[in-house]
């Protein structure tokens, strides 16, 4: 009977583990898909992120907007930025937001939602009953500055691909970075002779 007791509970450990992991899979974000038209910086995949993160379109918008410091609007399921925004930095906010506004910091599970109390923004986890207001959570973070892209400065940045128009294209943190007569995968020294928005362009100096 204790060895039938034990088979059973053994069965009910296994089912709960493999349900846990079943939901931990269902939650998989998307990885950003972006390309560029112009100069503006399209997310192709947007409505397919949002649906996954379940949170409002426009509170994601708002913040990815704030980050990466442009204009923008949804269209079509899919957000047009203003000037050329490196995927990465973009793929990197994605990865902030869901640390802050989606997974749970106790337990760690996505099963949470936003609550807004007088002007304070709370995330409630429906899963462990954690509960905490998200200003809270981004003091525990540890902030890394980022280093300063000034024009007149000089910054060693490799080649990623060649523009419509010859020139080279570099990218530093959240800009673009144009400089002429250089080749794919050449790493030179640059000195910014303008920024404008995210955008910079430069010249090759020894």
């Amino acid at each position: 009977m204790a060895e039938l007791n034990y088979n059973n509970l053994l069965k009910r450990v296994h089912s709960a583990t493999a349900k846990e992991r079943i939901d931990d899979d269902r939650f998989k974000v998307p990885k950003v898909d972006v390309f560029y038209e112009g100069n503006t910086t399209v997310l192709k995949n947007f409505d397919k992120i949002i649906d996954v993160l379940n949170r409002d379109a426009d509170h994601f918008l708002k913040f990815l907007l704030g980050s990466v410091g442009t204009a923008g609007d949804i269209s079509s399921g899919r957000v047009i930025f203003q000037g050329k925004i490196p995927m990465r930095t973009i793929q990197d906010r994605l990865d902030e937001y869901v640390n802050t506004y989606v997974i749970c910091s106790e337990c760690n599970r996505p099963d949470t939602h936003l609550v807004k109390k007088d002007r304070t923004l709370l995330i409630r986890c429906d899963a462990c009953g954690a509960f905490r207001s998200i200003g809270s959570m981004k003091k525990r973070k540890t902030v890394v500055p980022r280093e300063v892209f000034k024009e007149g400065e000089i910054y060693e940045l490799t080649i990623k691909d060649i523009g419509k128009r010859g020139d080279g294209v570099a990218f530093f943190d959240k800009y673009v970075v144009y400089i002429p007569g250089v080749i794919k995968g050449a790493t030179v020294k640059v000195k910014i002779e303008k920024i404008s928005g995210t955008v910079a362009f430069g010249r090759v100096t020894q």
